[in-house]
């Protein structure tokens, strides 16, 4: 296991595009850290320069404390995992495996103990002597891992390995990852634009936009204290619900409902009078029917999304639309005018210049 520590990176490329901005981060030994943000936002820059493959342009890269921005890849002793698995199609699963064991000149009887054990953790056993072509894309993708985790390296870097994978493969392989990172402790950092990943497999997550840090927190911290409009919206599923709006009097309109902001700004309602403001609601943070302490708002029914577990419910009020997670049992019909509140202390309110979170 390794710590690593990032301080002011940046990446700027000859042509001067300036993909990494003043990235700061601590990472403990054995922490399993993931990067996630749209595509472009400068994720995957990121762990390449800490695997070596990309050179830092300035800032400071530390492992366990010392200094490693002029050490190559081998030398800083990481393993990744791609996208696209990068196995060797001439090699049986075994020889993939063993491929990094063998470059090193390990012996053949030490190769062989190692291979099997780390097959056994990945549920390979039966499939060491079959070619890559012979297996299905999550199998392919734990060879991949396997051929990481085998050599006991303190920091393993996961590129967007599930990408290429159905939904249930996805599924499946976020849970043995988790139990694989459980079992050998490596410091780990894992790169995705899929926000489902990265909240069921971080200690903490770091939210990227356009080369840009916007948040570093645990899962719970980004979902439930998000800093500012684009993490909010990023983390979760559906996204939280935006209002932008005027404040006029200390309320903003909802379609024809009127929110009164008196209930979250209290004291600092005057600071925003005449400025617009985001008014933001997560789906599922709602509930049917007029209750106490909540935001009451009229709507009419789009549409139903039936999912199991709960229905998405697409609702308009005047020329505002919005997203409602409901138990499926109270499914309301399309075109229906329906009544829900939105508990005070469910509502998020940022600024709508900045973006930052006010409450």
């Amino acid at each position: 296991m390794a710590y690593i520590t990032l301080k002011n990176i940046n990446k700027i490329y000859p042509n001067g595009y300036h993909a990494v901005h003043d990235f700061n981060l601590e990472i403990d030994k054995g922490e399993f850290i993931v990067f996630v943000g749209p595509s472009g936002c400068g994720k995957s820059t990121t762990l390449r320069m800490i695997a070596g493959l990309e050179d830092i342009s300035n800032g400071d890269f530390l492992i366990d404390g010392k200094r490693a921005n002029e050490l190559g890849p081998r030398e800083r002793e990481v393993a990744m995992v791609f996208q696209s698995y990068a196995l060797y199609p001439q090699m049986t699963v075994f020889d993939n495996i063993a491929f990094g064991l063998t470059l090193q000149g390990v012996d053949e009887d030490v190769i062989e103990e190692k291979v099997k054990k780390t097959a056994a953790i990945l549920g390979l056993t039966d499939y060491l002597d079959r070619l890559p072509r012979a297996l299905s894309g999550g199998q392919r993708q734990r060879v991949a891992i396997g051929r990481a985790i085998i050599r006991k390296v303190g920091i393993f870097l996961m590129d967007e390995p599930l990408s290429n994978l159905d939904a249930k493969q996805r599924v499946t392989m976020r849970s043995e990852i988790a139990q694989i990172h459980r079992e050998t402790g490596a410091t780990t950092i894992y790169v995705t634009h899929d926000q489902t990943e990265a909240m069921t497999l971080a200690d903490r997550i770091v939210v990227m936009k356009d080369g840009y840090v916007q948040q570093i927190g645990t899962p719970y911290e980004l979902y439930y204290n998000p800093t500012n409009v684009f993490v909010a919206g990023f983390i979760g599923e559906p996204p939280m619900n935006f209002i932008r709006e005027t404040v006029k009097d200390g309320k903003i309109p909802f379609g024809e409902n009127v929110i009164d902001l008196s209930h979250k700004l209290g004291d600092r309602l005057a600071d925003y009078e005449g400025k617009e403001i985001v008014f933001g609601f997560r789906p599922e943070s709602i509930e049917l029917g007029k209750k106490d302490n909540a935001y009451q708002i009229k709507a009419t029914v789009e549409l139903t999304e039936m999912l199991g577990d709960n229905t998405n419910v697409y609702i308009t009020a005047g020329e505002e639309k919005a997203i409602l997670k409901v138990d499926p049992h109270d499914t309301p019909e399309l075109d229906e005018v329906i009544d829900f509140s939105i508990p005070y202390e469910n509502v998020y309110l940022f600024d709508s210049e900045t973006e930052f979170r006010i409450l």
